[in-house]
């Protein structure tokens, strides 16, 4: 007997003032009516790992195996899962480049997230970043808002 899954979306951004420079990142937890916002920030870092630490951090949130879409407007994490790119560098052992001899950037993350994405199924889009998708809109707030506390 299959299990039933209960399907959560989350809606991810990262941002950076400089990068590399401060930065934060935020996600939005959305299962039927009920939504959590979370966001975090680090004071000297770049803008995929803020992407990748949404994602992350949205995942660990989540209590039981779900089915999740992830909504990111990051090509750098979607294109990951799309093109296939994170299998490839676990099969290479972490490594990139045309002579696969180049160390895969924020491999501590990736490695992360791939352990994370086995206790769920889940599926990444792509969403066009300010473009006014509400959510996506949200969690640009969200993530900007933790630089500008830090400063304060």
């Amino acid at each position: 007997m299959s299990e039933t899954l209960s399907h959560v979306e989350i809606y991810t951004d990262g941002a950076c003032s400089g990068n590399p420079g401060p930065g934060g990142w935020a996600a939005i937890l959305k299962a039927g009516d009920a939504e959590k916002e979370i966001s975090g920030y680090e004071a000297e870092t770049t803008n995929n790992r803020m992407e990748l630490l949404a994602v992350i951090n949205g995942l660990k949130s989540l209590k039981k195996r779900c089915k999740v879409t992830v909504y990111s407007d990051s090509a750098y994490v979607v294109n990951a899962f799309r093109q296939n790119w994170l299998e490839n560098w676990k099969r290479n052992g972490w490594k990139r480049g045309p002579k696969k001899n180049q160390p895969v950037l924020n491999s501590d993350l990736w490695q992360e997230l791939d352990r994370l994405i086995r206790d769920h199924e889940v599926r990444f889009e792509k969403v066009a970043g300010h473009s006014g998708h509400v959510y996506n809109e949200r969690v640009d707030e969200l993530a900007v808002q933790e630089i500008r506390n830090a400063r304060e």
